[in-house]
């Protein structure tokens, strides 16, 4: 592997790794949430944050520059002020994967929490625990395989997003050209023994994922 194929692996560990850390912060918050709570337009506000898993990946990029482009909702005004814009940046590449793996931590956890006996919550309850206190001592931790199975999905799913990275971040060697963009570069121009060896790597390392992820939710069910 030369030095363009090496940087391409560390940014997509780095941007995946930065990804699934939020994901796991905000999906299993969200995850939590619709899980233990009852609202009108509970299962619509569960659509909205799916949407990202069945939506085609350049319409999710497409939304997001809509949001964080240089003229966009929320990167413009940042621009005016700052001068800086995420548009192009390794950054803009997190913001995407995070947006394309969130769905599946937030699935896999709710259903993990939905799992969780309703008679040790309300045990919890009954002792004089709060809500708080019951989440982090009781649900969680008897959730917590099924939020590593998510978690694990999520790194996969950031390692291996293409669609929505290229839109946002561009494809900018030895700056944004994560593995499935540099494999499609290398594709491109014809360069195979390299393309080849991309897709050995980046075939073992799903399997292992999907591995470990199958072994974690068997022992949620």
């Amino acid at each position: 592997m030369d030095s363009s194929v090496l940087f391409s692996m560390r940014l997509s560990l780095q941007v995946a790794s930065v990804a699934t850390l939020f994901v796991v912060l905000a999906g299993t918050f969200i995850a939590y949430f619709l899980a233990r709570r009852d609202f009108r337009g509970k299962e619509l506000l569960d659509v909205f944050f799916t949407l990202p898993l069945v939506m085609p990946p350049t319409v999710t990029g497409y939304y997001l520059i809509v949001l964080f482009g240089r003229k966009g909702l929320i990167g413009g005004p940042l621009y005016e002020l700052t001068g800086w814009t995420l548009m192009f940046t390794w950054q803009a590449a997190v913001l995407a994967s995070f947006t394309v793996a969130l769905p599946l931590m937030i699935k896999t956890a709710r259903a993990a929490i939905e799992s969780v006996d309703r008679n040790l919550i309300n045990a919890s309850y009954t002792l004089g625990h709060a809500e708080g206190e019951t989440a982090f001592k009781v649900i969680l931790p008897l959730a917590k395989r099924g939020i590593i199975a998510g978690t694990v999905l999520s790194f996969a799913r950031a390692m291996g997003e293409f669609g929505a990275t290229l839109m946002l971040a561009g494809n900018i060697p030895g700056k944004t050209d994560t593995m499935p963009l540099a494999l499609y570069s290398l594709a491109g121009s014809g360069e195979w023994s390299r393309a080849h060896g991309m897709v050995v790597l980046l075939t073992a390392l799903s399997g292992i994922f999907l591995y470990l992820a199958n072994r974690y939710t068997r022992r949620v069910i």
